[in-house]
Order: C-alpha cells, then structure tokens, then sequence
C-alpha cells in the first residue's frame, strides 16, 4: 500500500494550514484523516467545509450520526465507525441507538428507524430511491429537505470512508477504546 504522510499543522502544506487549525479548533486536537487528508489541501477543506455545513442541518445530533455511522458501516469503515461512536458517546446519542448502528440492526424509535433505512436506500442504491421509497420516508414524519441531507451526510462519508480506505489511516488514541470491524457484533 502507498503510504501518506501523516501532516502536522506546521508540517502540512502551506494550503492546508488553516484548515487543519481550524479542525483543531473544533475537535481539540487534529484527527489523523484529516492530518493525512491534508496531502490535498482541496480535500481536507471540502471535507471540514461540509462537516460544518451537514452541522447546520435541521437534524438532530442523533439523528446526523444515524446518517453518517449508516453509511460508514455499509461503507466498512473502521475508522469512521470509532471515531462517531466517540462523538455519539459525547453527544448523549442512547446507546440503544448506538449499538443499533454499529450492528446495522433495527432502532427501536421507529422515526429513527425510517431514517436508518433510508440511509441504507440512498447508500446500496447509490441514490435511486424508488417514488415509494421517498413517499414511506416522509410518512414517517421527514421532509423532503430531510431527503437532500441524507444525500449531503451520504457525501460526507464517500468523501472520508473513501479517504480512510485509500490513506492507510491508523486509528487515533481518543477513538481507540470505540475500535469496531464488520465482523463485531453490537458490544463491541
């Protein structure tokens, strides 16, 4: 595998900077995927530009990490998963919910649970839901904005499952306690 360099912010390139402070700023310290992101000042920024703006959805926490643990468990990323197990963990997302996500098993809240699938849908089917499809998501009490953000949440995970495939990224300290494989079951 090719091996990426693993940025620093006063090692990264001069174009990645600022967005590698700026995620510092964020989070506290600079993940490892975006530290590697970094190779590509294009890359890091879109990804850190539409984590923020996927932020000023009308969802709730709970509801962004349905979205994007659904896509990075369908996606196989190890990464991902432990690092918005973390954030579900901090957030106070339930841990019935949590455990639902990291095993692709049901959400007990049915609302929830028609935002998991179609999560799924919009994934497997690489955006072509079915008229029904959309129609029982927005009888479950979505909207149609709620649509687009499952696509925009959709994007934020190619973009950092993809990268995560790509880069070889080891996983952070803050994240290692939350590991997660596609072969754990829901304790993990």
């Amino acid at each position: 595998m090719v091996n990426f360099t693993r940025y620093t912010i006063e090692t990264a390139p001069e174009a990645s900077k600022k967005t590698l402070e700026a995620a510092k700023k964020k989070m506290g310290f600079v993940p490892n995927l975006m530290a590697t992101m970094a190779e590509s000042p294009v890359m890091v920024e879109s990804y850190l530009t539409l984590m923020g703006l996927f932020d000023k959805s009308r969802l709730s926490e709970t509801e962004r990490e349905i979205i994007l643990m659904t896509n990075s468990r369908l996606n196989g990323c190890t990464y991902c998963m432990a690092a918005h197990t973390a954030v579900c963990k901090m957030a106070g997302v339930n841990e019935d919910v949590i455990k639902a996500l990291r095993s692709g098993k049901t959400i007990d809240d049915p609302k929830l649970e028609a935002l998991r699938k179609f999560s799924v849908i919009i994934n497997e089917k690489r955006g072509w839901a079915t008229e029904e499809e959309v129609e029982a998501f927005l009888a479950a009490g979505y909207t149609k904005e709620t649509v687009l953000e499952v696509i925009v949440g959709t994007s934020l995970k190619v973009l950092s499952n993809y990268s995560t495939h790509n880069l070889n990224v080891s996983l952070d300290d803050a994240f290692s306690s939350m590991a997660w494989s596609k072969d754990m079951d829901s304790s993990g």
